[in-house]
């Protein structure tokens, strides 16, 4: 039996034993539980303990908040969702960077870890006050990390990283992967650049450059082993062998990335659960039913009719925000 394919069948054989749950264990709000705890103490992954219960919930974009036992893992959180004009046709490049502190403290009691993908305002800009909150270490770009100084976050809370780099926290690793950012229907990137330098602190939305693109891989001791995305392109040499149980997929705003959901499942040694993400108005209050602009709901009509099609052994969860998953 050639490798990836012994490799996926002890995979779907570990993962058929769990359901996707949403019901349940659902959380009674989007925030966690009012009483804020101490980030735990990193352990050995060799030390011998009882898998730490995991839940995962969306928080809108491509945002996560990851609970495993009592530790507290986020991704690209951006909890703001100030308007910009983005879904009104009145796109405005000089948008205020405001944080909404009382949102964000009404989600964010806590976090050790928070993971960038990169630095445009809707996976960034809650980043740094999240960090001043919590304490929580953040990872990404060095983009991220001078965006991160640029804000008066210490620099012992900023880990710069490039896409290679597999980082052992006790209860569970995280695996950095070098990636790209989608392109729109003009072949480029909104915002491109990087930041080399700490710059002045960031006033608008146009001071958040893309600053360079990574994914993520997830893996629990005892648990799924979970890829997150936050833009929608890859490069799929980088995937060879991750072969993830669950992959929050980025729905592609344009169809100028060639064959892209049939060469990520193949890339991905197609999952056992595709979950599409950034397909929301991430302008708009973060409450469900979730807002969905026409064109993105056909994108996303279109993104899960062809995971079903290149990939027919996946199966599709398109999220609430919220909910507890459990995979």
């Amino acid at each position: 039996m050639p490798s990836l394919d012994r490799r996926r069948f002890l995979r779907d054989a570990a993962a058929s034993t769990a359901l996707v749950t949403a019901g349940g264990l659902a959380s009674t709000s989007f925030g966690a539980p009012a009483q804020a705890a101490p980030a735990a103490a990193a352990m050995p992954a060799s030390a011998t303990r009882r898998p730490a219960p995991v839940s995962f919930r969306w928080w809108g974009t491509a945002g996560w908040r990851v609970d495993i036992g009592a530790r507290t893992v986020l991704v690209d959180p951006f909890l703001s969702r100030i308007d910009t004009g983005l879904f009104k046709a009145a796109f405005k490049e000089t948008t205020p960077l405001e944080v909404n502190t009382a949102v964000v403290d009404s989600y964010v009691d806590r976090a050790e870890t928070v993971l960038v993908t990169h630095t445009h305002w809707d996976h960034f800009m809650d980043v740094p006050y999240i960090a001043g909150r919590t304490g929580a270490r953040v990872f990404g770009t060095l983009t991220a990390y001078h965006l991160g100084l640029a804000y008066g976050v210490p620099s012992g809370q900023l880990s710069a990283v490039k896409g290679g780099e597999v980082m052992d926290f006790g209860d569970y690793t995280v695996e950095v992967v070098a990636s790209l950012h989608s392109r729109n229907v003009s072949y480029s990137v909104a915002f491109p650049g990087v930041r080399v330098n700490p710059p002045a602190k960031p006033e608008t939305i146009a001071d958040l450059p893309e600053g360079d693109t990574l994914n993520y891989v997830l893996r629990v001791a005892g648990g799924p082993t979970v890829f997150f995305m936050g833009a929608s392109d890859f490069v799929a040499r980088n995937l060879a062998g991750i072969a993830p149980d669950v992959a929050m997929v980025a729905l592609n705003s344009s169809t100028v990335t060639a064959d892209y959901v049939a060469r990520l499942m193949a890339a991905l040694d197609h999952p056992k659960v595709v979950v599409p993400v950034h397909f929301d108005n991430f302008e708009t209050e973060l409450r469900n039913p979730l807002t969905v602009a026409p064109s993105d709901r056909t994108r996303l009509d279109q993104l899960i009719a062809a995971v079903r099609e290149s990939s027919p052994r996946s199966r599709v969860l398109v999220p609430e925000y919220g909910t507890a998953y459990h995979f």
